[in-house]
C-alpha cells in the first residue's frame, strides 16, 4: 500500500433479484482516514424491483443521490477514482460487494471484517468473547454490533443505506486506529493473499 494517498470504502444494497440497486462510496485520505469525497448512486432500473431496504434509498443530504443506470454509475465512479488516484477499495464483508461489482475487479479489494473481527487487531473485543482459534469472533461481528462494540453506543442501528453504511465502515476503520498497512492481510482478490 506504499505511495497510496487515498482509498475508497464502498457499500452496495441489492434488490429482490440480487442486483445492485444503490452504491455508496467514500474516498478517504490514507494518513488521516478522513473523507475527501463521497458519491451515492441509485440505479433506477434495479431499484424499481424493490428490495429489503428500499425504504431508505432516498436520502436528504450531501451529496445528493445520482439517479442513473449502472453503466453511468460505474463510469462516474471510475472518474472519481481516477481523479483521486484510488487504487484500493475497502468494504465490510467485501466479497459481497466485490462479487456484485465485477467492473471494479481490477482494483485491489480489502475486507475490513478480516481485521475488525480479530482480537489480535481489535483491542475492544472483550476477553471473554467467544473466538475461533484464529482469533476471529464466532458471532456478532457485523457492522451494527461492531460499531456498538467500538463506540460503546448501544443505541446505534445500521441504516442499510449504501452511503451511510460506507461512512460507517470508514468510521470502523477510524475507530480501530490501525495503520493502513495492517489491512494487507485482508486482501481478497490477490494470489498473494497473506493470512491474518
Amino acid at each position: 500500500m506504499e505511495n497510496m494517498k487515498t482509498f475508497a470504502v464502498i457499500d452496495t444494497e441489492t434488490n429482490w433479484c440480487d442486483e445492485v440497486m444503490s452504491i455508496g462510496v467514500v474516498v478517504a485520505d490514507c494518513e488521516t482516514f478522513e473523507p475527501v469525497a463521497t458519491k451515492y448512486y441509485i440505479l433506477t432500473q434495479e431499484c424499481m424491483i424493490g428490495g429489503m431496504f428500499s425504504s431508505v434509498l432516498q436520502i436528504n443530504g450531501n451529496p445528493p443521490a445520482i439517479e442513473c443506470n449502472r453503466d453511468e454509475a460505474i463510469n462516474d465512479l471510475l472518474g472519481l477514482f481516477d481523479k483521486n488516484s484510488v487504487q484500493s477499495i475497502f468494504a465490510y464483508n467485501a466479497k459481497f460487494d466485490y462479487g456484485h461489482l465485477n467492473e471494479l475487479s481490477g482494483f485491489k479489494w480489502y475486507d475490513i471484517i478480516k481485521v475488525a473481527a480479530y482480537k489480535q487487531y481489535n483491542s475492544k473485543i472483550p476477553l471473554n468473547a467467544e473466538c475461533c482459534k484464529t482469533g476471529r469472533l464466532k458471532r456478532n461481528f457485523g457492522v451494527e454490533p461492531m460499531m456498538r462494540m467500538l463506540t460503546g453506543d448501544y443505541s446505534y442501528f445500521e441504516t442499510h443505506n449504501a452511503l451511510f453504511d460506507a461512512l460507517d465502515e470508514l468510521r470502523i476503520m477510524q475507530l480501530l486506529d490501525l495503520p493502513l498497512d495492517t489491512y494487507a492481510c485482508a486482501i481478497i482478490n490477490s494470489k498473494e493473499e497473506i493470512k491474518c
